[in-house]
Formats: C-alpha cells, structure tokens, sequence
C-alpha cells in the first residue's frame, strides 16, 4: 500500500521560506506523478503543482506565482515545495497526492493522499 508522509509545516512570519517535503513508500518503483494541493480555510482544496517521474513538463497552478517551486529526488521517493516569501494567505493545509497518470490538475486523480501539514502564515 501506497503511503505519503508530509513534513516540514510549521507557524512562520509573513516573508519567511518553508520547504516542506513528502516521503512516499508502499513499493513503487517509477513512472508515478506527484504533486502538491492546498486546502485554505473556508476553501475548497487547490491543486498548486504536479511533476512526472521524469521531472520534465511539471504542471503549476496559478497559486505558485513564481514564488513556489516543486521538485523531487527519485532516489528517496521523495517530492518537495519550496515556498518563498510567505504571505498570511498562504495559511493552509498542505497535501501531496500520487498519481500514475502522467500529468493531472484534478484531484479525483490521484489515488494517493498524505495526511496534510498545517502552515500558518502569521502577520
């Protein structure tokens, strides 16, 4: 069984940087894509980036406006989102998700869901 473990959430200050990562483990191999979602308070969840096992063609949604970046070491099976310049907007519930589609934006999607981490933007 696929599992996905998110980390590195926290309380910051508006303009701080996080990165937060994401183990996945259950027996995969390659060809999976990963990507990340936010779910803000009061809002529906948000698909913020995708990247294929390749690394190549990464799909990003509108909310990473050049301040996030996504990438993945597949040697540790492992994606990350690095978030810059943080904003009291940015205050969510963070998610990875897996997929063995290509690319995808969709939530129902992806088979695969960690947990969530918690990132509060502070003021």
């Amino acid at each position: 069984q696929v599992r996905l473990v998110e980390s590195g959430g926290g309380l910051v200050q508006a303009g701080d940087s996080l990165r937060l990562s994401c183990a996945a483990s259950g027996g995969i191999v390659s060809g999976y894509t990963m990507a990340w979602f936010r779910q803000r308070p009061g809002k529906e969840r948000e698909f913020l980036a995708a990247i294929p096992w390749s690394g190549d063609r990464t799909l990003l949604g509108p909310s990473m406006a050049g301040r996030f970046s996504i990438s993945r070491d597949n040697a540790k099976t492992t994606l990350y989102l690095q978030m810059n310049t943080l904003q009291p907007d940015d205050t969510a519930v963070y998610y990875c998700a897996l997929t063995w589609r290509y690319r995808s934006d969709r939530p129902v999607d992806f088979e695969f869901w960690g947990q969530g981490t918690q990132v509060t933007v502070s003021s």
